[in-house]
């Protein structure tokens, strides 16, 4: 499952967030970041606001043998 980590520049004293549900999509549109799902929009933030989106995928299983990598 996909998580995203927003990171606020420490000069606006904001705590990082960390969004966790699969249902969510990020999308970039006149510069906005948009967290929606199927209800629609869920979080905006305007790229003049500085923060940072981060995708934080689970861990795999240690046991699951990784894709092969194309050469």
């Amino acid at each position: 499952m996909a998580a995203y980590l927003i990171v606020h520049p420490r000069d606006q004293r904001r705590d990082d967030v960390l969004i966790e549900d699969p249902a969510l999509t990020l999308r970039f549109e006149a510069g906005w970041a948009i967290l929606a799902d199927s209800d629609g929009i869920c979080l905006a933030i305007p790229s003049g606001q500085g923060a940072s989106i981060q995708r934080v995928d689970e861990p795999q299983d240690p046991d699951q043998e990784p894709a092969p990598q194309k050469e």
